[in-house]
């Protein structure tokens, strides 16, 4: 798992383990990037399921309460399948892109 932040923006990079033991090392460290928008890029892995981005429901509900993105990057995952409740994108532009637009969405108060 590889972090870098970039001013409010932290990009959360998943290499080698699998997507439970990161959500399970996110909630571990998650005083680290409470306070930023988040990007989890798992655009490395091969094959990610829907259960796999169901795994991060419950931090990305988390973190979206408290008036931050939390947004995923996958190509593998059906877009049609995944929950309201969580942001999947298929490209960092467009992760960087819903950032900004929920950004100027609390910034007006919607």
């Amino acid at each position: 798992m590889l972090f870098d932040k970039n001013n409010n923006i932290t990009l959360i990079t998943q290499e080698k383990s699998t997507i439970v033991e990161l959500v399970k090392k996110l909630q571990a460290t998650y005083p680290k990037f409470k306070n930023d928008d988040v990007i989890i890029n798992l655009s490395v892995i091969r094959e990610v399921t829907l259960q796999d981005i169901v795994e991060f429901l419950e931090i990305s509900n988390t973190h979206r309460r408290a008036k931050h993105s939390f947004v995923i990057v996958t190509n593998q995952a059906n877009l049609d399948e995944v929950p309201d409740e969580i942001v999947v994108v298929p490209t960092l532009k467009e992760a960087y892109d819903v950032i900004e637009m929920e950004e100027m969405e609390r910034d007006l108060g919607i």
